[in-house]
């Protein structure tokens, strides 16, 4: 089992910039991706980042939305297994439960194939 604790939610303006943290525990050896969800309501949820996290296969890589790419970054902290979405000029349309998602596999962005999940945090942009 894997447990994933996100922080770092709020409100913020648009145009500004938010932290997500995604902190790892339990058997962590075993993940090989991870990656940020999120859902806003009435909206099914969807993939904004993941990060080739272990294994052999170009550990580090990432894959971006479209719709975050050149804003959000993602990076990590191996020493504390956390990983961070550094979410830059944000919208209102970024509005959202920010979700933390795992999986023993490589990286994906199909949201089924993440067997691990956070509680979400929320992040409100408002315009």
């Amino acid at each position: 089992q894997v447990q994933l604790v996100e922080s770092g939610g709020g409100l913020v303006q648009a145009g500004g910039s938010l932290r997500l943290s995604c902190a790892a525990s339990g058997r962590t050896s075993t993940t090989y991706a991870m990656g940020w969800f999120r859902q806003a309501p009435r909206k099914e949820r969807e993939f904004v980042a993941a990060m080739s996290w272990s294994g052999t296969w170009r550990v580090g890589s990432t894959s971006y939305a479209d719709s975050v790419k050149g804003r959000f970054t993602l990076s990590r902290d191996n020493a504390k297994n956390t990983m961070y979405l550094q979410m830059d000029s944000l919208k209102p349309e970024d509005t959202a439960v920010y979700y933390c998602a795992a999986k023993r596999s490589g990286l994906s962005t199909l949201t089924d194939e993440y067997a691990y999940w956070g509680q979400g945090t929320q992040v409100t942009v408002s315009s």
